[in-house]
């Protein structure tokens, strides 16, 4: 396939794919998204968080609200002076809503090379039970009106 040329030319075509100097554009309102993936197996999920370069006592904070679990980093750019960087910096963020109520006495979380880990045990089903609801009569007037 022919690649077709434009008349303004593709900043790589001036300067090359490695020229350094220019900042990427991080928006400076929301937060980006951390890579996830949640399994269940064993009588509990477990999500697992890419957070590299993280302290885990310090940048991540986990949440539990209900059936919606919450987590959270701050990731601060060292201050050295760096002639390209592709790493990533600000606020991460990533909300998780289980089919289940999540008991947060019960949550575990761990964190190694770079990825969070938060177990989550299922919460035995409740069995149905049967309710028998009585059913009163209305009470009428003399008229056969309801009061």
């Amino acid at each position: 396939m022919e690649r077709r040329h434009s008349l303004v030319p593709d900043f790589r075509d001036w300067f090359g794919t490695d020229f350094p100097g220019f900042p990427v554009w991080r928006p400076a309102i929301g937060a980006h998204a951390i890579a996830i993936e949640v399994t269940n197996a064993g009588g509990q999920y477990t999500l697992r968080a890419e957070l590299p370069g993280m302290d885990p006592e310090k940048d991540i904070r986990i949440e539990v609200v209900g059936d919606t679990l919450t987590v959270s980093a701050e990731h601060a750019e060292s201050k050295e002076e760096k002639d390209h960087s592709e790493f990533r910096y600000g606020s991460f963020r990533r909300t998780v809503r289980l089919p289940v109520q999540i008991p947060p006495d019960r949550v575990e979380a761990e964190y190694e090379d770079g990825i969070l880990t938060v177990r989550v045990p299922m919460q035995p089903e409740a069995e149905d039970t049967v309710h028998s609801i009585p059913v009163k009569r209305a009470k009428t007037d003399g008229n056969g009106e309801s009061s």
